[in-house]
C-alpha cells in the first residue's frame, strides 16, 4: 500500500436533490481516480459536522457508499476517513473491511480512529464514554481487528470486547493495510507504531516536525522500524484556475459555516487560516510544499469541501499535486 495523495470527501451538500447526490460522488470518485489520486477517502459520521455544516445536512453510510463505488472504479484505493471505533463492533468491523476488500478486487484500506463526535453518539444511542475510554476501546478493538484481517482467530476476553476464536473469511489477502489518522502524540501514534501501515496526522503545519519526532519515539519504543509507517497530512484546499475566486469559494463556504474571516482579528484569522491552502494550482502546491512536505511528510491527503464537487476541480488540482507527491 502507498497513498501519497488521497482525496477526501468531508461534505455531501451540493444543493442537488437528494436523486442526484450519490452521481456527483461518483463522478468526484472518477475525477480523482483520473487525476492519479491514490486514494478516495468519505467520512464516517452519521450526521454533518460542526465547522462543515449543521448536523441535519447530508451524510452518506461510509461502507455502503465505499462498496457502491468500487463498483465504479477501477484502481483507486478506499478508505473511510477515518472509521469512528465507537459505531461498530470490531469483529463487524473487521468483517465489513474485508468484504469491502473483496468486492473491489484488493482495493479496501482500514481508516480507523477513536471517535468523538458526541452528538452522534447521544442522539443515536452509541456509548460515548470518556477521552482515555475512547481510546482504551480502541487499543483493544486493533487487538481484534488486525489479527482477524491477517487470518487469525483471536480469542479476546477484554474490558470492552469479547471474541472466541474469531473467523473472517473470506479474504482476498493477508496485508489489508491499516491508517489511523489523529494528532495525539501518545496514544494515536503509539497504536499507529503497533497495529498500521500508514498515519494520517492533524495538525497545523508548524506542528509537524514535532509530530513526527514524537512518532519516530512511539515506532523506537515498539522495536518498529520507523521507514516502515507510511505518514500523510491532512490538507483542506480550494483551488481553481483564478486565485480569487478560490478566495472566494473559501470565503463563501466559510460565511455559510457562521465564520467571517473579513471580521476577525489578524490574530484569530491567521490561526483559521493556517490550516487552508487556497490558490491557483501552482500557488496551493508551492504552499504544500514548503509549509507541509518539506516538513518530512511523506504524503497529502485533501479534501476540497468547498467546490471539488464542481466537476474538473480534482482534476485541475491533482495534475499539479501529483508532481510534488511522485
Amino acid at each position: 500500500m502507498s497513498i501519497r495523495l488521497g482525496y477526501q470527501m468531508p461534505n455531501y451538500s451540493y444543493g442537488t436533490p437528494v436523486a442526484q447526490l450519490f452521481p456527483t460522488v461518483v463522478a468526484q470518485a472518477r475525477e480523482a481516480e483520473a487525476a492519479g489520486f491514490d486514494a478516495v477517502f468519505v467520512m464516517d459520521h452519521f450526521y454533518q459536522l460542526p465547522g462543515i455544516g449543521s448536523p441535519d445536512q447530508p451524510m452518506l453510510e461510509s461502507y455502503t457508499t465505499l462498496s457502491a463505488l468500487s463498483g465504479v472504479t477501477d484502481r483507486i484505493q478506499l478508505s473511510a476517513m477515518v472509521t469512528g471505533n465507537t459505531y461498530r463492533n470490531p469483529t463487524l468491523l473487521a468483517k465489513t473491511v474485508t468484504t469491502l476488500d473483496v468486492v473491489s478486487g484488493g482495493r479496501a484500506v482500514l481508516g480507523i480512529g477513536a471517535g468523538w463526535y458526541e452528538l452522534e453518539h447521544q442522539q443515536l444511542g452509541f456509548e460515548f464514554g470518556t477521552f482515555s475510554e475512547r481510546f482504551a476501546r480502541l487499543d483493544e478493538s486493533l487487538s481484534i481487528i488486525v489479527p482477524m484481517l491477517r487470518g487469525e482467530r483471536p480469542t479476546v476476553d477484554g474490558r470492552w470486547y469479547r471474541t472466541e476464536t474469531a473467523m473472517n473469511e473470506p479474504r482476498l489477502r493477508d496485508d489489508l493495510p491499516v491508517l489511523l489518522g489523529g494528532g495525539g502524540e501518545k496514544k494515536t501514534f503509539r497504536m499507529a507504531a503497533q497495529y498500521a501501515q500508514h498515519l494520517n496526522i492533524i495538525c497545523n503545519p508548524d506542528e509537524i516536525p514535532r509530530k513526527l519526532a514524537a512518532l519516530d519515539e512511539r515506532c523506537a519504543e515498539v522495536g518498529r522500524d520507523r521507514s516502515t509507517l507510511e505518514t500523510s497530512y491532512l490538507v483542506m484546499a480550494v483551488v481553481d484556475e483564478s486565485g480569487d475566486k478560490a478566495r472566494a469559494a473559501r470565503d463563501e463556504h466559510m460565511r455559510r459555516t457562521g465564520v467571517d474571516l473579513a471580521a476577525m482579528d489578524p490574530e484569530r484569522r491567521k490561526s483559521v487560516e493556517a490550516r487552508q491552502f487556497v490558490g491557483t494550482p501552482d500557488d496551493v502546491a508551492a504552499q504544500l510544499q514548503e509549509r507541509v512536505l518539506d516538513k518530512g511528510v511523506d504524503g497529502l491527503i485533501v479534501n476540497m469541501i468547498a467546490n471539488g464537487h464542481q466537476p474538473g476541480i480534482i482534476e485541475l488540482a491533482g495534475s499539479t499535486l501529483r508532481t510534488l507527491v511522485g
